[in-house]
């Protein structure tokens, strides 16, 4: 696609609508308190635009829809089995492939049937469910992000990377504990950066010295290629797929929740190289996922990603995917935003630690501008910070703060330029009110990934007042 469009130009054309809701002020008020000022508490019939998330809200093409129809529903053995193991199997390389409901189920299936108390899992940057899932079996996360991850503004094109002295320093200090290495491509929780081809291969040769296994959370892995062709050099000439199978070729084995660069509404799927690990896993799986030829997934969603992961791959709407991110990235910071940058190829993510700097991390800032985005405009976004990840650090021994982010996440050939305007001009909104902005206090929080379920109340003014002292 010609780089002198000055929008991005979509390279699809729109077969069928939707409907999208428009509430009065009041009306979202009553929803937020409904909600307990969770976000995720918000039903969708009462959502304008939807940033939520990107996992499993993009729209399907005519070729997935089509092969619904083509659904195999028996219960062992259907051919959208067959034709989703030899769609991952000529992607990745990995001869087991394994299908599951999501993927977080693949983190469960392959944590459980891994890890022991006591034991430790490195990565560049494990997500929520990630982080949870290791945390559930007893087990430690630690995350050893790059430097330049510490600086918001820093412009450095592959932040995704794992702190290659930092590996070394684990390794040394923690021996065997360490079981494996998961590699988030692109990296969701440090801006939807991504990992050079590289710094993969690096990673790999330490690892390997050490007898330490690495796994790829592949959820966005074309995403990943395509900024590794037009970032790094040395790849400028290889197509998007032949860099992901250089990439996957470099690990043991993969996870992948197909909501994301499967371009389908559910599923995911493990793929490994190792038989034996394998086994063990579908013995697990069948206990609680289903028959290793379904994994709790019906037989037309295993076409629908079948035919996603070819589709994903397609460099004109890689493109057009990520400048849409990048326009709707510069459009916020024109309208006062601090934004992490390089922006990313799912999402924007906003720094609410410089929009409120009045309240303190206890306070939860990101949280504030999240409720603030949906109470002025509609608008659904989720927080990347203290609330996300304050309790799953305090476990973990995390001893840096995080950035208090905001993820302005975006579903796949769902919304065109003028629906992410008015998500622009809604933060403009926010952003000239900003001094009145309040804090948040928790109400009620589970054990495991309390910003999904968390209620929260909203400070009065004398109350952030004494928290910022």
């Amino acid at each position: 696609m010609s780089s002198s469009f000055r929008h991005p130009l979509e390279p699809f054309r729109i077969k069928s609508v939707e409907a999208i809701p428009f509430l009065s002020a009041e009306q979202r008020e009553a929803a937020l308190r409904e909600a307990g000022y969770n976000l995720f508490a918000i039903r969708a019939e009462d959502v304008t635009i939807d940033l939520l998330t990107d996992s499993g809200t993009g729209a399907m093409s005519d070729r997935q829809w089509s092969g619904l129809m083509r659904g195999d529903e028996s219960y062992s053995g259907a051919r959208n089995f067959y034709r989703l193991e030899r769609a991952v199997r000529d992607l990745t390389g990995y001869e087991h492939v394994i299908p599951v409901h999501q993927g977080r189920a693949a983190e469960h299936l392959m944590f459980t049937t891994m890890l022991e108390k006591g034991d430790i899992v490195v990565s560049n940057t494990h997500f929520d469910t990630t982080g949870a899932n290791v945390l559930y079996c007893g087990a430690t996360p630690i995350d050893l992000p790059h430097p330049s991850c510490g600086d918001l503004d820093d412009p450095f094109p592959f932040k995704g990377n794992i702190d290659l002295d930092g590996l070394r320093r684990a390794i040394a200090h923690h021996g065997d504990r360490i079981k494996l290495c998961v590699l988030t491509i692109t990296s969701n929780t440090v801006g939807g950066q991504p990992v050079s081809y590289e710094n993969v291969c690096a990673a790999r040769a330490i690892l390997r010295e050490n007898r330490i296994p690495l796994y790829f959370d592949a959820a966005r892995f074309a995403e990943n290629a395509w900024f590794v062709r037009q970032r790094e050099e040395s790849q400028n000439d290889r197509s998007v797929r032949a860099i992901a199978r250089a990439v996957f070729d470099c690990g043991d084995g993969c996870l992948m929740s197909a909501k994301k660069d499967g371009l389908s509404n559910i599923g995911g799927f493990l793929a490994l190289r190792d038989g034996d690990l394998a086994a063990r896993i579908k013995d697990l799986m069948v206990v609680l996922e289903g028959f290793p030829t379904y994994g709790g997934l019906a037989g037309r969603d295993l076409e629908a990603i079948a035919i996603g992961l070819d589709e994903v791959c397609d460099e004109s709407y890689l493109s057009y995917r990520t400048r849409q991110t990048e326009w709707f990235g510069q459009r916020l910071i024109d309208a006062g935003a601090r934004v992490v940058v390089p922006i990313g190829g799912h999402a924007v993510f906003v720094d609410a630690g410089s929009l409120y700097p009045h309240i303190p991390p206890e306070g939860f800032p990101g949280q504030a501008l999240a409720v603030a985005m949906y109470r002025d405009g509609g608008v659904r976004t989720v927080e990347i910070g203290s609330l996300m990840f304050g309790a799953a650090d305090a476990v973990s021994g995390r001893d840096k703060p995080r950035p208090e982010l905001v993820r302005f996440a975006l579903p796949r050939r769902v919304y065109t330029e003028s629906h992410l305007g008015h998500v622009v001009d809604t933060f403009a909104n926010v952003h000239r009110r900003r001094d009145t902005a309040r804090g948040f206090a928790i109400e009620y929080q589970s054990p495991y990934l309390r910003h999904f379920t968390a209620r929260l109340r909203e400070q009065t003014i004398q109350q952030r007042s004494l928290a910022r002292l």
